[in-house]
C-alpha cells in the first residue's frame, strides 16, 4: 500500500472521530477533524499524480472516503436541524446513482472515471459550507444551496463522460 493509499485509508478512520465529535457537539473539535480529512484528501491526491502513485483502488477509495465524510456531517448537520433533510436526501440519492455508474464502468469495462474540476469545486463548496453550518453561521443556507447546485452540476457532468466511455467501449466491443 503506498502512501496517498494510506491516507485515504487514515480518511475513512477519521469519519467516527468526526462523528463522535458531531455528536457530542465539540464543534471545534469535529471541524478540526473535518480540516484535517480534507488536508489528506488534498495530500494524497497531490503526492499521488505527482510520483505517479495512482492506484485503481485509490481512484475509487479516495472518493468514497470524501463523500462517506460528506454524507455524516451532512447526516449530523440534519439530525440536529442545522440544514434540511432535502439537502441530505439529494446528497444520499446523487451519491448512490454516480456509485452505480462507477461500479457498473469498473466491473463491466475496467475503466475508472477519475475526479474532475467541478466534483473537486463541489466538494470544495460543500466542505465550507459544512463548516460555516457546524457554526450556524450567515450565508450557510445560501452556501449549502449553492453546494447542493454545483454537486448536481457535477452529476450532469459525470453521466455525460459516462456515457460516452459506455458508447466507446460498446462500439469498441461490436
Amino acid at each position: 500500500m503506498n502512501i496517498p493509499n494510506i491516507l485515504t485509508v487514515i480518511r475513512f478512520i477519521l469519519i467516527p472521530v468526526f462523528g463522535y465529535h458531531m455528536y457530542q457537539k465539540q464543534y471545534i473539535a469535529a471541524v478540526v477533524v473535518f480540516l484535517i480529512a480534507g488536508l489528506t484528501d488534498i495530500l494524497d491526491g497531490y503526492i499521488a499524480r505527482k510520483y505517479n502513485m495512482v492506484t485503481s483502488w485509490g481512484k475509487i477509495a479516495d472518493p468514497l472516503a470524501d463523500k462517506l465524510m460528506q454524507i455524516t456531517a451532512l447526516a449530523f448537520l440534519t439530525f440536529f436541524e442545522k440544514i434540511q433533510l432535502i439537502v441530505l436526501v439529494i446528497v444520499i440519492i446523487k451519491e448512490a446513482f454516480m456509485g452505480a455508474g462507477t461500479i457498473f464502468l469498473y466491473r463491466r469495462k475496467h475503466v475508472v472515471v477519475s475526479a474532475n474540476w467541478y466534483g473537486k469545486l463541489a466538494t470544495v463548496i460543500f466542505y465550507i459550507a459544512i463548516i460555516l453550518s457546524i457554526f450556524n453561521q450567515k450565508y450557510q443556507d445560501v452556501l449549502i444551496w449553492i453546494a447542493v447546485l454545483s454537486t448536481l452540476f457535477a452529476l450532469v457532468m459525470y453521466t455525460i463522460s459516462f456515457t460516452k466511455i459506455k458508447k466507446s467501449e460498446d462500439n469498441k466491443s461490436v
